[in-house]
């Protein structure tokens, strides 16, 4: 990498990791203002479910993205790309470090792949008929129909996803061109700014799954079901609709199941989506590994693996 580009620093891992207060003692340390690179902390009001940086967490850092769109507003990852690019320059400008901060892997691959997303390829008309069969026909069966034509991007996606199955389907409709081909051709843009990745991970899943019991029993304490509630009673955006925290909690709402069923199947969607998680990370060579429960301090251990890298030092 160019020591001449500006430099930014990633801070990624599965929900519950400890992301949060890494990225904040980081930006404490290098004099530095976060970046979410979280698909639902962008909401307003969703504040418990997603577990939204607290004013006492941020310890007076600067965070960006987070809490600035209506539930109701749907959002891309294209939407995300710019906005993140448009925040890093601000913080830059300011003579700051940008420290990209989340655990949706899209959103951080993406931005630090610089992916360049065209929203010509686009047909009002398809993307109504593609809609209907989704809702008709289901996920499952569409992304079987993707895997015909484009086996690579079936692979990654999943049947709750569907934007991207649709988009998927729509693109190749349009242009004869795979979505997992037009991804490709999309990276061909170098990245404007040198980075380093810190992921957190636990070398013992077990400890990991604990602290997202902990943290979900912790949520319903703080007033998850009444935030659910609120939730449910407004307009609500199909990428909104899809937080992990909400459409869990609803059986339990609508009366179908019991306290405990509902807390046991929200800690269990979350466990799953921590894995998920870790497995989209895992494919990303350039992040540096930093076992949590393998370690006396996770902030000095990151240190060490950024101080040559802020240094302008080879890593």
């Amino acid at each position: 990498m160019s020591s001449k580009k500006k430099k930014l620093i990633a801070v990624v891992g599965p929900t519950a990791s400890g992301k949060t207060a890494l990225a904040v003692k980081l930006a404490q340390h290098y004099d530095g203002e976060v970046i979410s690179a979280d698909s639902m902390q962008i909401y307003k009001g969703m504040t418990i479910a997603t577990a939204k940086p607290t004013t006492d967490e941020m310890q007076g850092i600067p965070h960006h993205l987070i809490d600035f769109l209506k539930p109701s507003e749907n959002f891309s990852v294209s939407e995300y790309v710019k906005l993140a690019n448009k925040a890093t320059e601000d913080i830059l400008s300011r003579g700051k470090l940008p420290i990209l901060c989340g655990g949706t892997g899209l959103y951080v691959r993406s931005f630090l792949e610089n992916v360049q997303f065209s929203d010509e390829e686009s047909d009002f008309a398809l993307r109504e008929e593609l809609t209907a069969r989704y809702k008709t026909e289901g996920g499952e069966k569409l992304i079987e129909e993707i895997r015909t034509f484009d086996p690579e991007t079936a692979e990654k996606l999943l049947p709750s996803n569907s934007k991207r199955i649709i988009r998927a389907i729509e693109i190749y409709r349009l242009t004869g061109v795979t979505m997992s081909e037009s991804v490709k051709r999309s990276k061909s843009v170098p990245l404007p700014y040198d980075f380093t990745a810190i992921g957190i991970t636990y070398a013992d899943r077990q400890k990991l799954y604990d602290r997202i019991n902990q943290r979900v029993d912790q949520m319903i304490e703080n007033g998850l079901l009444e935030e659910a509630r609120e939730f449910f009673a407004s307009d609500i955006g199909n990428t909104a609709a899809a937080a992990i925290g909400y459409k869990e909690l609803k059986p339990y709402l609508d009366g179908k199941i019991s306290f405990d069923e509902v807390t046991e199947n929200l800690k269990m969607e979350t466990r799953r989506y921590a894995k998920r998680q870790l497995t989209w990370f895992r494919r990303d060579e350039y992040i540096r590994w930093i076992q949590a429960d393998r370690c006396n301090d996770v902030f000095k251990e990151a240190v060490k693996l950024t101080k040559g890298f802020i240094n302008g030092d080879k890593i």
